[in-house]
């Protein structure tokens, strides 16, 4: 995800990393020669004077403005779920650490406390690799023991498998009288939040906007680009080029960002900085128990996850 300090109104014009600019730039090209194509001959196809006028595009594109918005605020909504799933596991990771510390008669420093922080961090590392399908065995095997590491290897679902030995070590502790029962009801509380959280997440990742309105929206977009330098031909003249790209720039941004944001999880510029919030989760976690921890991530200028 692409952070940034703000900026002046006039630099903010010219910014290239982290807009949608640099996909679109291949498709713009292509309607500027076709605009141009268009005014060189006028508007005429095959002799034929193609009628149209300013007119139909104008209304039209105000439905179609109407439609993009709609599909940016579906597209923002799955974004924004995703980063309060992510605001959530932070909240509910400290909380099980601090009452694996101070909830049960393990001390501050002991082995089993340590264990458990590991796997709340280790839980949080192997969401982010569900959810982006990469490869968590680097994560896993710095983390865990080796025992735990090789019954994760296999597992398709690894936070669910964590969220279950998580289960098991405080079923352990009140096995041992370190903990009442009403501390564990607390964390295992706790638990299913985690578990509310690995389902939220899966459930924005599985289930995309439908492909069907995707298409229409797509079609719609680009016929109305291409058709618009034949609506202004006779009204602007040699400017048409120009406007007809702003136009289309404007619609065709808005499809792409939507087409971003759709996926909150992936690794697009505008995506959801799982790498650093990861990092975050660990170093605060760390933290509660006396551990060192590593270096926060610091974005400079920019930051991309």
């Amino acid at each position: 995800m692409i952070q940034r300090k703000k900026q002046h109104w006039f630099k903010m014009l010219f910014v290239w990393h982290g807009s949608v600019l640099p996909q679109l730039v291949p498709r713009l090209l292509l309607l500027l020669v076709l605009s141009v194509l268009i005014v060189f001959v006028n508007g005429t196809l095959y002799h034929y004077k193609i009628p149209l006028s300013p007119a139909p595009f104008t209304i039209f594109g105000i439905a179609l403005a109407l439609f993009l918005g709609f599909r940016n605020n579906a597209s923002y909504d799955r974004f924004w779920e995703g980063r309060k799933l992510w605001g959530a596991l932070l909240n509910d990771t400290r909380s099980l650490a601090r009452q694996a510390l101070t909830l049960t008669g393990y001390g501050p420093k002991s082995k089993e406390v340590g264990d458990f922080v590991d796997m709340l961090i280790t839980f949080t590392y192997c969401l982010k690799h569900q959810l982006r399908k990469t490869d968590a065995t680097a994560d896993i095997q710095a983390r865990l023991s080796a025992e735990l590491a090789a019954a994760l290897q296999d597992a398709r679902f690894k936070p669910v498998i964590l969220m279950r030995e998580m289960g098991v070590w405080i079923k352990q502790a009140r096995e041992k009288n370190l903990i009442d029962p009403i501390c564990q009801v607390a964390m295992d509380e706790n638990l299913n939040k985690l578990s509310d959280i690995v389902g939220g997440c899966e459930r924005i990742a599985s289930t995309p906007i439908p492909y069907t309105y995707q298409v229409l929206l797509h079609r719609t977009v680009y016929l109305y680009c291409f058709l618009l330098p034949f609506g202004l031909v006779d009204s602007l003249g040699w400017i048409t080029p120009f406007i007809t790209v702003f136009i289309a720039y404007t619609f065709v941004a808005f499809e792409a960002i939507a087409d971003e944001l759709e996926d909150p999880f992936g690794t697009e510029p505008n995506d959801l900085p799982l790498n650093a919030m990861s990092r975050m989760i660990e170093t605060t976690l760390l933290e509660t128990v006396g551990k060192p921890a590593p270096e926060p991530a610091q974005p400079d200028g920019y930051m991309l996850d």
